[in-house]
């Protein structure tokens, strides 16, 4: 078996139509998976499985669009994801929103009940509804992506940081629970990419470019950056990590 190759597998990557989560999916395809791709609007879904059906061959991807605020749309999601092609060996929570930027006293109790309810919440659901059948089948794989924002402290993303510091202790009880089943979870915890999601960090040239400076490589992050380690989790390569968080920042945690 090639350490990277994910032929037979079946990927779930919430929040897969722009930025990370689309560069992981099509990522994970390429590498052999079949890949559920998902987020809220159905004809962003369409597009991107239909690319990368068109670059795979047809069944390399499914769209099933969901909300993941909305348990019942998430149980949907995994009961269509099962139907369409047979079980969930990879499930990647990527979706994430934050709504407030500011200082942490300043957050509205609405604005922190949401990022924490779909930045957390529905991971925690997710995993609840696809782990029975990994730890029966004895294996399985979660990823969570996360953020350095869960690492560091921050001035102006607290709850933020305070959904994705909670998601890497979300990997490590998984991984305590569910190791003796041979099921795997682990973090991706990227600093400043360059996507939609965080365009109010880096739109502004000279913004990107002072941030930038604060990293030894002295450029911000694309989505490839980050798939890569996407798909050494989800393969063979990863298969003795368990519990651990990749940090992906071009240096920025040890500048």
């Amino acid at each position: 078996m090639q350490l990277f190759d994910l032929s037979g597998k079946v990927a779930l990557v919430t929040g897969s139509t722009r930025g990370i989560g689309e560069a992981i999916a099509r990522r994970l395809a390429e590498h052999g998976a079949k890949v559920v791709v998902s987020s809220r609007k159905p004809e962003a879904c369409a597009r991107v499985a239909s690319e990368i059906n068109a670059a795979h061959g047809e069944g390399a991807a499914v769209p099933i669009p969901a909300n993941i605020n909305d348990k019942a749309q998430l149980q949907a999601l995994v009961a269509d994801a099962r139907a369409a092609l047979g079980r969930i060996d990879v499930l990647v929570c990527n979706a994430a929103i934050n709504p407030y930027f500011g200082p942490s006293m300043g957050i509205p109790d609405d604005a922190f009940d949401k990022i924490l309810g779909a930045n957390l919440r529905s991971a925690h659901w997710l995993c609840q509804m696809v782990l029975p059948e990994m730890a029966a089948r004895k294996d399985g794989v979660i990823i969570i992506v996360s953020s350095i924002a869960g690492i560091k402290g921050t001035p102006l993303l607290a709850t933020y940081g305070l959904s994705k510091a909670a998601d890497l202790q979300l990997a490590r009880n998984i991984a305590v629970e569910y190791g003796p089943d041979n099921v795997r979870a682990n973090c991706i915890a990227p600093g400043l990419v360059k996507t939609d999601f965080a365009r109010a960090l880096w739109e502004n040239p000279e913004i990107e470019k002072q941030t930038a400076l604060t990293n030894p490589l002295k450029r911000l992050g694309v989505p490839d950056d980050i798939a890569g380690a996407a798909v050494f989790l989800a393969s063979r390569a990863g298969a003795w990590m368990t519990g651990q968080t990749l940090v992906i920042d071009g240096g920025t945690t040890v500048a």
